[in-house]
């Protein structure tokens, strides 16, 4: 699998499995707490990201998806120190649907997010997915903007009760990863 670092992080991407979806979970809400109420109000971000969630219905979301994380872990640790922990995620309905990308508030912007997005690209043009779609939030679609998505829509949508403002991104796949060239 992918595996970046650098002398502040170290990360590797590998498969999702069902046994990380609480960390997801709880990676998910503190993200939306943390980073997304710089773009949305307090009650939008609560009823984004609730304080409980069924957690058996947020693992059925990931199955049938390809989905990733990234695992992060301290540069200074040892094997008996190391203490791994899911930094980010992301996943791809068959479809297409681009259904979640995060990143911990905590690692922000040290490339995580775009290094799933490659990841995620390269698997999807393999599966022979031709464009891949997304719902972006305010707060994310600069970085998708800046990953070659175009904006289709502005739109708001209703989540228990609260309008949320989010974009319609479609990203059209190059022929040359969808020929499997370098």
């Amino acid at each position: 699998m992918n595996s970046q670092s650098s002398p502040a992080v170290q990360y590797q991407i590998r498969e999702w499995s069902d046994e990380d979806s609480p960390a997801c979970w709880q990676l998910f809400h503190d993200t939306v707490h943390r980073v997304n109420i710089r773009d949305y109000d307090e009650r939008a971000v609560n009823a984004w990201a609730p304080r409980q969630t069924d957690l058996t219905q947020w693992t059925d979301r990931f199955r049938g998806n390809i989905a990733l994380v990234a695992e992060w872990s301290s540069p200074d640790a040892t094997p008996a120190t190391a203490t791994n922990s899911i930094v980010g995620f992301v996943d791809l309905r068959p479809d297409g649907y681009l259904d979640r990308l995060f990143v911990s508030a905590d690692h922000q912007r040290v490339g995580i997010a775009r290094s799933l997005w490659i990841e995620m690209r390269r698997r999807a043009a393999a599966a022979g997915c031709t464009r891949i779609e997304t719902e972006a939030s305010i707060t994310a679609k600069p970085f998708f903007e800046s990953q070659g998505f175009q904006c289709v829509a502005t739109q708001t949508v209703c989540c228990r009760g609260v309008d949320l403002t989010n974009y319609r991104m479609r990203y059209q796949m190059p022929l040359d990863l969808l020929s499997g060239l370098p």
